[in-house]
């Protein structure tokens, strides 16, 4: 699958030496078949110097590796997010009343979780360069497993098991609890987009990212679904409110699923269990054959320095924080669907739909983005189209022109999150201490818009939510110019490498 990271991998400021074809083969005459060999590679790059797949074992390897890599992370994932975003569902259910919470304290809720979110995703992502990925990020999945749904025995439930968030009494209660899950569930994210940029090439990446994203999008639809099951069936049961209940079990799936990754999930291309000597070869090779300039192994906290210094990193920072910033109406999706009047198990219901369609054009936009090689018109139309449908929101009360809306702005606001990460991975990878540090940055400047964004859509804005929408719209508006930022910054770079290259054939910035 080609995907929409043909991107260059120099090191920033002033970048190293790009890597020439003329730097693997030997001097080569006239009638070598190396050298038509050579040639045939050149007819397969790209403007960007990427390379099409045409070995039968490297084809191979890479189906081997989606069938083992991609399945675990999407599960993972889809966890990560489906405990992470309960309490939107919960609010349903009679949560605010049960813990005497009132004004902005629900939006409080949801805000902490993204405080401790954003302060652990860094630290995170430079310790997994050090530690195997599949024992870390299983470990940290079994701790928030414990924080929002993983068991604790007391008495005055009859002794049933029940997990932390589960047991909160009170609105402090529930603060801690969300702050403890953000800086849990932190490591995951940028953790699995890692993983993905060490075992896929440029080509190759955005689409495995939107496959990935996918499963927070439909965690988001699917979270309706499990709660309308779960609070028309369970609430009361044993005397305990459907939403307590909903954590319980989510909680509890989470942990055993952990408990599998400490085996399934892989490690590093030279490393992974499940991959034989021939493939790890293989695996490890493509990679670096795919980038330009960069060392076998360098510091953590050179890693880090690379990152900051790197005026690219806090343009993606920013593009990611606007984008994900429109994006914040994911908490707040039932409350603004429950505007249309339904109940609410209907309400919980019509929120899946739109997400269905939100995810098949996140995975339709990374692999379009990847065969055409192409990032800043996919964004842009991506966020153009959220724009649209923030506005007729903004603009109607009309139950069908509103829910038509609700199916527009998430199709165009979640379809573009993979061309954006993957744009940044493969953009600022000069080493893969860097390109960790790039991955956890871009999306802490991302979470840090779910921080302030919580309060966009308070409940004196019902039920039109015009704050909301119309600040969504602008977020997404300050996004694409970003976008077209960036796109201005590699153009002027693609065009010194080629003047110092000349006619050598060379890798260059994908835009």
């Amino acid at each position: 699958m080609a995907t929409a990271q043909g991107d260059v991998h120099p090191a920033s400021p002033p970048l190293e030496g790009p890597k020439k074809d003329s730097d693997h083969v030997e001097i080569l005459k006239d009638g070598d078949p190396m050298l038509e060999k050579g040639a045939q590679l050149d007819k397969n790059r790209d403007y960007a110097g990427a390379v099409k797949k045409t070995d039968i074992f490297e084809i191979k390897l890479v189906r081997k590796l989606d069938y083992r890599i991609m399945p675990m992370l999407v599960v993972m994932y889809f966890l990560n997010y489906i405990d992470r975003n309960t309490l939107a569902q919960a609010r349903l259910n009679d949560l605010e009343a049960d813990l005497g919470m009132h004004g902005t304290q629900f939006n409080t809720t949801i805000s902490i979780l993204f405080v401790g979110y954003v302060l652990m995703q860094v630290p995170s992502n430079m310790l997994i360069t050090r530690i195997a990925p599949s024992t870390y990020m299983s470990a940290w999945m079994v701790i928030w497993a414990v924080v929002s749904g993983k068991s604790t025995s007391l008495s005055f439930y009859v002794k049933l098991q029940l997990s932390c968030t589960a047991l909160v009494k009170s609105y402090s209660g529930m603060v801690v609890c969300r702050f403890l899950l953000g800086i849990t569930e932190a490591p995951f994210y940028p953790g699995a987009t890692y993983i993905l940029s060490i075992f896929y090439t440029r080509k190759e990446v955005a689409t495995r990212i939107a496959v990935l994203y996918c499963a927070q999008i439909l965690a988001t639809g699917f979270a309706g679904l499990i709660a309308a099951g779960v609070f028309h069936g369970m609430d009361d049961l044993r005397g305990i409110a459907g939403w307590r209940w909903l954590f319980i079990l989510e909680g509890s799936v989470t942990a055993a699923v952990a408990i599998a990754g400490f085996w399934l999930l892989p490690d590093t291309p030279s490393t992974t269990r499940w991959l034989s000597t021939a493939e790890r070869e293989l695996a490890h090779s493509r990679i670096e054959m795919d980038k330009m300039g960069e060392p076998e192994q360098a510091s953590v906290m050179q890693g880090l320095k690379e990152a900051c210094r790197d005026q690219r990193t806090w343009i993606f920072c920013l593009m990611q924080n606007f984008h994900l910033s429109a994006c914040c109406f994911n908490s707040f999706f039932p409350t603004v669907v429950k505007t249309l009047g339904f109940s609410t198990t209907v309400t919980l219901v019509l929120t899946c739909p739109p997400f269905i369609f939100a995810g098949a054009a996140g995975i339709f936009f990374g692999w379009s983005s990847g065969r055409y090689h192409e990032r800043t018109w996919h964004i842009t139309a991506g966020l153009s189209i959220a724009i649209v449908g923030f506005v007729i929101a903004a603009c109607t009360l009309n139950t069908a022109g509103r829910y038509i809306a609700c199916f527009i702005f998430p199709i165009g606001a979640y379809s573009v999150n993979s061309v954006i990460i993957g744009w940044a991975s493969s953009t600022l990878s000069q080493t893969r201490e860097k390109r960790a540090v790039v991955l956890a940055m871009t999306n802490v400047g991302g979470q840090i818009g779910y921080i302030y964004g919580a309060y966009v859509w308070p409940n004196s804005d019902s039920p039109r939510y015009g704050i909301g929408f119309g600040s969504s719209a602008g977020f997404a508006l300050c996004s694409i110019g970003c976008v077209w930022w960036m796109r201005t910054l590699l153009k002027r770079e693609n065009k010194r490498l080629s003047e110092v290259a000349g006619s050598e054939s060379i890798n260059l910035y994908g835009y």
